[in-house]
């Protein structure tokens, strides 16, 4: 479940599809700016035909589809209709629900913040809790993140918008008895320059940068509750806070070390595809003991 508000991020779609894998496997999309259930899941409700007869037209088509599949060589595409099906009958019956704040008491509404970004939390654990394996929660549509300009005031800002909700978050998790088996991961794609982008001529509409550049030489992420250890800090920048330089970590081996975390051995975690097999973490990665409790 890929929890977006106000539009799909940079790349949209791209961000939550399955990739090699069959296409059962990719995520759902939810603009959870709004707030109406009919809204935030589009034709959620089927006005023309009540749910017992969508059953039985839903276990007429699967029939067919299992039927297709049993006459010809594995097909993906099939696989993924059938799932998608499913989905979406489950998502009808189930999603009035779990996409329901209201529902939550008052002390956990004001726990999260009742903002955008606190209720879009609060969404995420309700999520979880009802049996959702991996939701993904963005902050802000596109990439409000990408400070090229302004960055202590964007920063800052964007900082504060998220800080509440998250901290709700592991505390509600652990408060239910949630957080040893649920794994949270913050972070991005890359990390900021330690130096400042001063204006140029021409470089926007207003001239003013004062922002930080792309960097993937060094950044930070963290994780929380699903078997890492608490407190601890794995690594260490350069002086400058240039790039990484004490205790590396390559993007690869912080995949394989989830993986890991998630109870996948990434080495035969496999998926054959295009005539070779292939695995999340294509020939790389190595698991990073250090972290785990």
């Amino acid at each position: 479940m890929s929890l977006c508000p106000g539009g799909v991020p940079i790349v949209e779609t791209q961000n939550w599809r399955s990739a090699f894998l069959p296409g059962a496997y990719q995520g759902t999309h939810i603009d959870t700016k709004n707030t109406l259930i009919s809204k935030l899941i589009p034709d959620i409700k089927n006005k023309r035909m009540p749910r017992e007869l969508q059953r039985q037209q839903l276990d007429l088509i699967q029939e067919m589809n299992r039927q297709d599949a049993e006459g010809e060589a594995h097909d993906p595409e099939l696989e993924a209709r059938v799932h998608s099906l499913e989905l979406a009958y489950k998502m009808q019956i189930e999603a009035s629900d779990a996409f329901n704040v209201e529902r939550e008491p008052e002390s956990v509404q004001e726990l999260y913040g009742k903002t955008l970004h606190g209720r879009q939390m609060l969404i995420a654990r309700r999520l979880v809790e009802r049996g959702v394996r991996f939701v993904q929660v963005w902050h802000g549509a596109g990439q409000p993140w990408d400070s090229h300009t302004e960055i202590k005031k964007n920063h800052g800002k964007l900082g504060a918008e998220a800080d509440q909700p998250i901290a709700a978050l592991l505390q509600d998790l652990k408060l239910r008895g949630m957080l040893d088996d649920t794994l949270v991961i913050w972070g991005g794609e890359f990390g900021r320059t330690p130096t400042v982008e001063l204006p140029t001529p021409g470089a926007n509409a207003a001239n003013t940068k004062l922002g930080r550049d792309h960097n993937h030489h060094g950044f930070t992420m963290w994780m929380a509750g699903g078997g890492v250890k608490a407190g601890y800090q794995y690594g260490k920048s350069d002086e400058f806070g240039f790039k990484a330089v004490e205790d590396r970590m390559h993007v690869h081996d912080l995949h394989a070390t989830i993986l890991h975390l998630l109870g996948f051995n990434h080495e035969k975690l496999t998926y054959r595809y295009a005539g070779r097999d292939f695995r999340l973490t294509d020939v790389h990665g190595e698991v990073f003991h250090d972290l785990i409790a």
